[in-house]
């Protein structure tokens, strides 16, 4: 996926940065919530049309996102809350970016593309949703493609190409084709299997119950 390619091309520059800014004592959540607010301030440049500017910014809040786990490692910082916090903080994020294309589809009259940023926003929650729950099931559901860092950086770039209906015609139809694939995924981890071990259960021989076999154990031993 995109998140590990990243991670092996920019893993130097990131922990050099991260090192740097460790140093200076700033806490991650500061990074986190920084994020949040790159990404508030590029929705509104979405609403008002500056996609190319919007696009800056939300490269910007994606180097805050690489950098807060970085820098919570080095000072030893990291907790279970920090990873809670920036999982809710990137939905309000991706939330924020698809209302910001809505409210500026809707302001220049162009309801199809406004319709597209309304369904791409919720295959975006859904994603992250699906793998959620179904990882409170029990069994993982890290299938499908459109993770957030690819829904970002295809944001990104059709900001900075002015080919955002396009980009969103892709985020429309991609993450809800993912979350499927995750539906369908967690049956076969859950009901598939269950169904799976039910007719195997019942193609065994049936077996007689302990106490049903004490009894015919007598039974036998007083006929002799």
């Amino acid at each position: 996926m995109l998140t590990r390619t990243i991670g092996r091309y920019l893993s130097w520059p990131i922990d050099r940065l991260a090192f740097l800014l460790a140093r200076t004592g700033v806490p991650p959540n500061v990074i986190t919530w920084s994020a949040l607010a790159l990404n508030l301030w590029a929705c509104i440049l979405f609403a008002a049309g500056r996609f190319a500017a919007a696009g800056g910014l939300m490269i910007l809040a994606g180097l805050c996102d690489l950098l807060d786990g970085p820098v919570a490692r080095r000072q030893n910082r990291v907790s279970k809350f920090g990873g809670f916090l920036e999982s809710i903080l990137d939905r309000y994020s991706d939330l924020m970016l698809f209302l910001g294309l809505l409210v500026y589809y809707v302001r220049v009259n162009r309801f199809p593309y406004a319709i597209l940023a309304g369904i791409a926003m919720a295959g975006a929650v859904m994603v992250s949703y699906a793998r959620a729950r179904a990882e409170s099931l029990g069994p993982t559901s890290e299938v499908g493609f459109w993770e957030r860092p690819e829904r970002m950086v295809l944001m990104i770039v059709g900001a900075l190409a002015n080919q955002m209906g396009l980009a969103l015609w892709i985020l429309a139809i991609g993450p809800n084709i993912s979350v499927i694939h995750r539906i369908v995924h967690t049956w076969q981890q859950t009901e598939g299997k269950l169904r799976g071990q039910r007719a195997e259960a019942a193609a065994r021989p049936s077996k007689a119950p302990p106490e049903a076999a004490a009894i015919l154990s007598r039974s036998a031993g007083r006929g002799s």
